[in-house]
């Protein structure tokens, strides 16, 4: 199951995600992993949740987060939700590029692992393939 967080700059999106995250943590019977580019989410989000930052491992675009996401998911099997913040920024801001990966991690996780991510965009502006996550 995939969720998006959508909305310009400055309105709150990073911020309802972290609450997100953090009660995540708490009632989950696995594994919360966060997935963002820098470690600003560091002081904010709780020790229960698994913050990886995607600039350690270079990744850059959507071919190589889909597959960071897919080994994630193949070497942990008790990760119950996924939190990508910034996904705009890992794919160059390519639009119908973030909806065929919203598509193939959809296929990745089925209903066993839901996705939350933050997408840093005015709704009018999204494809199709992206509006129908939000």
């Amino acid at each position: 199951m995939i969720k998006l967080i959508v909305g310009t700059k400055g309105s709150g999106k990073t911020k309802a995600m972290i609450e997100q995250i953090n009660a995540a943590a708490e009632t989950t019977n696995g594994n919360v992993v966060v997935i963002e580019k820098s470690m600003k989410l560091t002081y904010d989000i709780t020790h229960k949740a698994r913050l990886i930052d995607v600039d350690e491992y270079k990744i850059a675009g959507y071919d190589m987060l889909y597959g960071f996401m897919a080994g994630l998911l193949a070497g942990n099997y008790d990760i119950t939700e996924m939190f990508v913040d910034g996904v705009l920024k890992l794919g160059n801001h390519d639009l119908d590029g973030l909806g065929k990966l919203l598509a193939e991690v959809e296929a990745l996780v089925g209903d066993n692992v839901k996705v939350t991510v933050t997408v840093s965009a005015d709704m009018s502006t999204l494809p199709e393939s992206v509006k129908k996550y939000a």
